[in-house]
């Protein structure tokens, strides 16, 4: 990858370096990251650490689809070696219910480091992994510290709030599906109002706001996991991921990952009408066709599969949420028979039942999200203290 050109926004990792050194100077540090965690010319901040002089970087950790980020959504990563650095790596995705370094794996170090590119949606599980692992650092009595990065998408607040009887590993705490904030003030919030016990230092991103998107930063982009390949995907993610909850494919296995929604009962030209005519502020929806190919969830490998894909026209008025809403009752109405829920899962997602029940039970369209609006204004009260970044 080719270094990025100079850029007035500069991530956590190059404010530590410049000076915020002391965070972590003469300490044995654990570093929990993959490709995304990076300085603002491309080098990894594994290398920026391990090259560094003053530190003294003893482990990594492994999140979800692994350290170099390739492994497929749910697959379970191996501890291993680091081939670059000769490094042990510390999976924190492994045997199906370790989510966070242990007491043990902790034991030889002085502070734990999180670098990862988060994409500003409740259901993507580094955010979770950095939570849970800010509870073992307590645990343990020692720093954790976020070298914080942008939020792509931005700092708008959209979507419901989790139920916190829905809370699981891919929305642990009642924040909104598009929650506006950025890893730092992510962790800044859970401490502060989720009752995290940890001693937390967050090294700020420097000339970044939180009305800026990501291609507004000049920094580069390296997928976060496989199918976030660029930020397209992830502006749509906070709607389009709903989806995983049903048999239609979101994408996986073609270059637009979440981008595109589909089946092959699907009549897409219909369903495009349909949705345009509602006239969703910011987006528009095209007919397409696409075929998965080795798709990671399994869904119509190979097969012609209908649908519509989601096109962002005003980023100030775009909600991805109302429009992944609106295109669950459109889809489902165009079959019910064909139709099918993974209700366990749609439902944790949706960080409720109620929305999958109000669909199945007909009810209009312009209902389906009342409500929500007041439980993001309780939300954005609740996270003001903890935010960062001028907005």
């Amino acid at each position: 990858m080719q270094a990025a050109e100079p850029t007035s926004v500069l991530p956590g990792i190059d404010v530590l370096l410049r000076d915020s050194l002391h965070l972590v100077a003469g300490l044995r540090i654990g570093l929990i990251t993959n490709p995304s965690g990076m300085d603002a010319h491309g080098t990894s901040t594994i290398d920026r650490l391990h090259g560094h002089p003053d530190v003294a970087l003893s482990r990594l950790f492994a999140p979800e689809h692994g350290l170099r980020a390739t492994a497929g959504e749910g697959r379970l990563i191996e501890d291993s070696i680091d081939p670059g650095t000769g490094l042990p790596v510390t999976s924190i995705y492994y045997a199906g219910s370790k989510r966070a370094p242990t007491q043990d794996d902790l034991a030889d170090l002085d502070a734990v480091v999180f670098d990862m590119q988060d994409v500003g949606a409740r259901y993507y599980t580094y955010i979770y992994s950095m939570a849970l692992s800010m509870e073992a650092a307590g645990q343990a009595g020692i720093p954790f510290i976020v070298l914080d990065r942008p939020n792509p998408i931005g700092g708008l607040v959209q979507g419901n709030v989790l139920d916190p009887a829905f809370a699981t590993f891919v929305g642990l705490y009642p924040i909104p599906m598009r929650h506006g904030m950025t890893p730092g003030e992510l962790a800044r919030l859970f401490a502060g109002a989720f009752g995290i016990e940890v001693d937390l230092a967050v090294v700020p991103v420097e000339g970044w706001t939180a009305a800026s998107r990501f291609d507004a930063t000049g920094l580069p982009w390296v997928a976060p996991s496989p199918n976030m390949p660029d930020l397209t995907s992830a502006l749509h993610y906070p709607g389009t991921c709903l989806f995983e909850g049903t048999n239609l494919s979101v994408g996986r296995g073609t270059t637009r990952p979440f981008q595109q929604v589909g089946a092959p009962w699907l009549d897409a030209e219909d369903l495009a009408a349909g949705l345009n005519a509602l006239a969703l502020p910011g987006v528009r929806f095209e007919p397409v066709r696409f075929t998965p190919v080795d798709p990671t969830d399994g869904k119509w490998a190979g097969q012609d599969v209908a649908g519509v894909r989601f096109v962002e026209t005003d980023p100030a008025a775009y909600d991805p949420t109302h429009a992944a809403v609106a295109a669950l009752v459109a889809a489902r109405a165009q079959d019910p028979a064909q139709w099918d829920w993974n209700s366990t899962h749609f439902d944790r997602l949706a960080g409720t039942d109620r929305l999958r029940t109000a669909i199945d039970g007909g009810t209009p369209g312009t209902e389906l999200t009342d409500g929500w609006d007041e439980e993001r204004a309780v939300f954005v009260a609740l996270a003001r203290p903890y935010r960062l970044y001028p907005r």
